[in-house]
């Protein structure tokens, strides 16, 4: 190991995956340790807060020792730890925040406090190793849906964002309402594979000149059709409607991304958070940096999701950029980014 090399502990538990990853240089995984509760909340139909907080105090220190071990390295190689304390749960930050905080007290090791949104955009450096700013950056999650400029690794602007429901949610709730359950987005995909994209038709909001989003109008247009469809005694074609819903929820985000980059000159485009894994989405990103002569990113699907490595990197970045926090740092569930 060179001399000059910066591992970082990163922790994650904003929601129901605990997970700790050892990063070396902002860039390189050493370990990736996830304990995800998605089968269990799938009986509830969706995270009940409290119990993945008692499930993450359960997993928590045995994700950080069999990231250390996968790693190769013990807490004194280890130059600072990075976690996330917002946004997310409340209750499941707090189980991270304090197992960081303890490690940092015991330790001695700086305490570097991560947006889970930048740990997000983060993957990517993990998975393009020429990948540097100045990028776009289209953030689609379950809570947020975003058009970052990322102007360094540390300086983000946000050129638009959803002024309602986030596209990971309006997907979501969707998924729950034709009876696939939890999680929706991935079973949503799954669904639609063979559908016909053109089969339904749903509404669009426009926000005017702007790059900002409005999700809400769609979603509630697919619950009235879904209603209307039923009160007739027919069916919904699951495949169908999986494959038209999605493919209009990324159209609409594909064209304001492809906006951004209009507007800003800007060729070079990144996918972050979990929505990013939505073939749909991919599909049609791929089709219009193709036509339009950008340059596309999105991380492998492993990384799409939450993890502690993307929240090391980020924290590598802050860590090098002077950032330290105080053992005082509390959660901040509602988190914003950029400026």
């Amino acid at each position: 190991m060179n001399s000059k090399d910066v591992l970082i502990l990163g922790i994650e538990s904003s929601c129901d995956e605990t997970a700790a990853s050892v990063v070396r240089n902002g860039r390189e995984i050493l370990s990736d340790i996830i304990a995800s509760q998605a089968d269990f909340h799938g009986q509830y139909g969706g995270v009940v807060p409290e119990l993945a907080s008692r499930m993450h105090v359960d997993a928590i220190y045995p994700c950080i020792d069999s990231a250390l071990k996968e790693a190769n390295v013990t807490l004194d190689d280890i130059d600072a730890v990075a976690v996330t304390y917002g946004p997310g749960l409340v209750g499941a930050l707090l189980v991270g925040l304090s197992a960081a905080k303890g490690l940092c007290a015991s330790t001695g090791k700086p305490l570097v406090g991560v947006n889970h949104l930048l740990g997000h955009i983060c993957a990517n450096y993990l998975c393009f190793p020429e990948l540097e700013p100045e990028f776009l950056c289209l953030c689609v999650s379950g809570g947020n849906t975003q058009i970052i400029r990322v102007k360094s690794y540390t300086d983000l602007q946000i050129l638009g964002r959803t002024r309602d429901d986030a596209a990971g949610e309006a997907i979501d709730k969707i998924a729950r309402v034709i009876g696939l359950g939890y999680p929706g987005g991935p079973k949503m995909d799954k669904a639609g594979q063979d559908g016909d994209i053109h089969a339904y038709v749903f509404p669009s909001t426009h926000m005017g000149d702007t790059l900002d989003f409005s999700f809400s109008g769609i979603k509630t247009g697919a619950l009235n059709l879904i209603n209307q469809t039923r009160q007739k005694g027919e069916d919904i074609r699951i495949d169908d409607f999986a494959a038209s819903y999605q493919h209009h929820i990324a159209k609409i985000l594909c064209e304001h991304t492809l906006k951004a980059a209009e507007q800003t000159g800007i060729k070079e485009i990144c996918l972050a958070g979990g929505v990013s894994a939505n073939s749909f989405l991919r599909k049609q990103m791929d089709d219009i940096a193709s036509s339009h002569g950008l340059k596309l990113y999105y991380p492998k699907l492993r990384l799409c999701t939450d993890n502690a490595a993307m929240i090391a990197s980020a924290g590598y970045f802050e860590y090098i950029n002077g950032r330290r926090d105080e053992l005082s740092l509390n959660a901040a569930p509602s988190l914003k980014l950029g400026r």
